[in-house]
């Protein structure tokens, strides 16, 4: 009878032992799939909310300086465009694993793209006297604090669809 204990003992084991490392193995990658996912909302949202230039045709403005001062000017652009350059900027770096953690980056190619978020002055010639400040959207500060967020919510849900899965 001991012998039959043994083996139905050892056949518990063995199975408990190879359920725990399959739940193991989908925690161990479960930092850079979450991390992967949140970085993706967030660039999604991003873009979502990055302003679109519209140029209208005919150009219309007012000449402000030199003899022509207060007359009006306006002209057909034979190539109409729309704006888009700063919204297609956007990318993410690949999900990689750090020495403290896991890591992901939001990263936005276009040269102006910190004016944009940041804010900047405005000067009429190059070292003239600042006219004023544009305030900046802070749209990526928002992003990351939305990713923090989506990363916590997308954690929460990871652990309890394990544990369900392995929950008896």
């Amino acid at each position: 009878m001991s012998s039959s204990n043994y083996r139905n003992n050892k056949a518990m084991i063995d199975k408990f032992r190879k359920e725990l490392m399959a739940e193991l193995g989908e925690i161990k990658d479960i930092d850079r799939k979450i991390m992967t996912r949140a970085v993706n909302d967030g660039l999604a949202r991003i873009k979502k909310n990055t302003p679109v230039g519209l140029h209208p045709n005919p150009v219309t403005f007012t000449v402000k300086n030199g003899k022509e001062a207060g007359t009006v000017v306006s002209f057909k652009v034979s190539n109409q465009r729309t704006g888009g350059f700063l919204r297609e900027s956007w990318r993410k770096t690949p999900t990689v694993k750090a020495t403290d953690g896991t890591q992901a980056e939001l990263t936005n190619t276009a040269d102006y793209a910190s004016y944009w978020n940041d804010g900047h002055r405005i000067v009429t010639k190059i070292g003239g006297p600042t006219k004023g400040f544009v305030k900046g959207t802070h749209e990526l500060e928002k992003t990351v604090s939305y990713v923090n967020k989506r990363m916590v919510s997308l954690f929460k849900a990871e652990i309890e669809r394990i544990d369900k899965k392995y929950d008896k």
